[in-house]
């Protein structure tokens, strides 16, 4: 195991730096928000029935953000769209986001020329690649994000970009002071569990450190804390590579509670995501859920979000995720950047395609 307070082991198992990725979440979020406002003649939101976000993976998760964050602000639906087939609703008076990091996500694709073809109100936010090319042809309006990065490092590009594109539009509300609040407490989440803190004072190196071989299991309050457990689920897969599950409080007590019995648990951490502004009847599950959890043998242990706003309090969660994931990854000499598995699918379904 490597010594996590160990800074120049730490930076020689991380070649590619994601964790100096990770760190620069809060620039990120503050550079795009602020480009994004800046950009001119995006589609109207007036008369807009519903808002689809068409993403996969890492590039979907802005749209995550959106409508877990604002779904009690917003009077038109937001659905986050992860398949290359639009709904059968989408039309004239739906706004289509389509997120693609790379530019070239053969699903996100196959649902831009859709939505073009039945006449959406399209944007497009990426770094480039073939779906900015379609979209300047088309005359489609593109929010451009910097490249260069994994997809799962750049949700603060593709994230703020989409909130401060659909603060233009009309669609959402004044969103300044939620920004820049979600900034700062993600930048002290950053300060507080750099590299060069000890452990036993940094709460990512800790949680990290708790985890060791057992499988994390990430429970979230229905809304943003469903949002980020499925965050830190994918990020401890990507980054961490190991497997990982998430589920939303409280349908889990409606079922995966019941495969917490015997010893089932003895190779699981469940790590509860909470926040100040859960729904009043989902507290005091918690604390039951997580005793019938370490009664199966689980380690169990809770995160709290920070901030007043909801979004500070998403993004706050998604910080400590992020670290925790690519600090399991440098305690177990792995280096978090590539995702070969991938890479070695994407291969084998373009084989098989001709």
């Amino acid at each position: 195991m490597t010594n996590l307070d160990d800074v120049e082991a730490l930076r020689s198992g991380d070649p590619q730096d994601m964790l100096g990725a990770v760190l620069g979440l809060p620039r990120d979020c503050r550079a795009a928000f602020d480009a994004s406002r800046a950009i001119g003649d995006l589609p109207t939101a007036d008369g807009a029935t519903a808002v689809l976000f068409c993403g996969m993976g890492g590039s979907a998760v802005a749209g995550d953000v959106v409508r877990s964050v604002f779904r009690g602000r917003l009077g038109v639906p937001v659905e986050v769209n992860r398949s290359p087939v639009l709904p059968e609703y989408a039309g004239p008076h739906t706004l289509v986001v389509c997120s693609s990091y790379s530019g070239n996500t053969a699903e996100t694709l196959a649902s831009f020329r859709e939505a073009v073809v039945r006449g959406c109100r399209v944007l497009v936010i990426t770094s480039g690649g073939t779906i900015a090319d379609e979209a300047s042809t088309a005359g489609i309006p593109v929010v451009p994000v910097p490249g260069g990065a994994q997809p799962r490092a750049a949700l603060g590009h593709l994230g703020f970009a989409s909130l401060g594109a659909l603060a233009s539009t009309g669609l959402l509300p004044r969103l300044e002071d939620d920004v820049s609040e979600a900034i700062d407490r993600v930048a002290d989440v950053m300060a507080g569990s750099a590299p060069g803190v000890p452990t036993e004072r940094n709460p990512a190196k800790g949680l990290a450190t708790r985890i060791a071989d057992r499988t994390p299991v990430i429970w979230g309050a229905d809304g943003i804390g469903a949002v980020a457990a499925m965050r830190w689920k994918t990020q401890l897969n990507e980054n961490a590579k190991i497997p990982a599950w998430w589920s939303s409080m409280s349908e889990l007590d409606h079922n995966e509670l019941v495969g917490w019995a015997d010893r089932n648990g003895d190779r699981s951490f469940v790590i509860a995501l909470r926040h100040a502004d859960e729904d009043p009847e989902l507290p005091p599950r918690f604390p039951l859920s997580l005793d019938v959890a370490r009664g199966a043998g689980a380690l169990t242990d809770e995160v709290w979000g920070e901030g007043a706003s909801p979004l500070a309090q998403l993004m706050s969660l998604i910080a400590v995720g992020d670290l925790t994931s690519v600090y399991v990854a440098l305690a177990h000499a792995i280096d978090p950047t590539p995702v070969e598995v991938i890479e070695r699918l994407k291969a084998a379904l373009a084989g098989g395609a001709g």
